[in-house]
């Protein structure tokens, strides 16, 4: 029996789960589990938005997501004897979808609300359901089309240094001080301008059994 390391349920927000999520890049967020070397274990993941999207036929959950809430991760987790530096070697045996809960979704976001490299031509919000049967997925929405999908992890990295960390912010922080002006950086002139870069901020964010900054917010100086 493979070692269960994080569990969730999907039916909870990130912040109510068994073992806390995160949804930072931080040094200083602690791990939350620990394997050692070679160690077969299994985790379980939130979608993304951390349940935002529902299984309906409304994309006004699309057209409406917090996107300062999104990208929660399960961890951190520490491998047992690691060092800084260390070259650190996972393996995937196996993805899935957990056990009721088999189905995924695509969609498109609002030009006003996140966008995307097409959002001048699909300005507007979409959302297709697509349901789970083994490797294959079809969708109610796009009848007629069935296909067998690759399950990909989304994403998964290991915790930057402090001075990495910093080297990324002063990376963004000059991209966000060109905007606005002639210096400003665009993906194209014929394309809706959105910002290249995204600093650091509280709201949204998670931070393990750091906390949630709901929970911190106007009480701690840091907030």
């Amino acid at each position: 029996m493979v070692k269960k390391l994080i569990e969730v349920d999907p039916k909870l927000p990130p912040w109510k789960q068994k073992t806390p999520l995160h949804n930072r890049w931080h040094p200083d967020i602690p791990p939350v589990a620990s394997v050692k070397q070679g160690e077969v274990f299994k985790v379980e993941c939130v979608d993304w938005t951390g349940g935002q999207i529902k299984n309906s036929d409304t994309s006004d959950d699309v057209k409406n997501v917090d996107l300062s809430q999104v990208h929660y991760l399960s961890g951190p987790i520490e491998v047992e004897d690691a060092e800084p530096g260390d070259l650190l070697k996972v393996e995937f045996l196996n993805l899935g979808t957990l056990d009721g809960d088999e189905w995924g979704f695509t969609g498109t976001f609002a030009k006003e609300n996140g966008g995307g490299f097409l959002t001048d031509h699909f300005p507007k919000a979409t959302k297709a359901i697509w349901d789970l049967e083994g490797i294959y997925c079809s969708s109610r929405h796009i009848p007629g089309v069935r296909f067998a999908g690759l399950i990909h992890p989304g994403l998964i990295g290991t915790a930057p240094s402090a001075e990495l960390l910093k080297i990324w912010n002063d990376r963004e922080a000059a991209l966000v001080a060109e905007e606005g002006t002639a210096a400003e950086k665009t993906l194209c002139g014929c394309l809706a301008t959105r910002p290249l870069a995204c600093l650091p901020e509280a709201k949204g964010a998670m931070l393990g059994t750091l906390g949630h900054f709901l929970d911190k917010a106007g009480k701690d100086d840091e907030w």
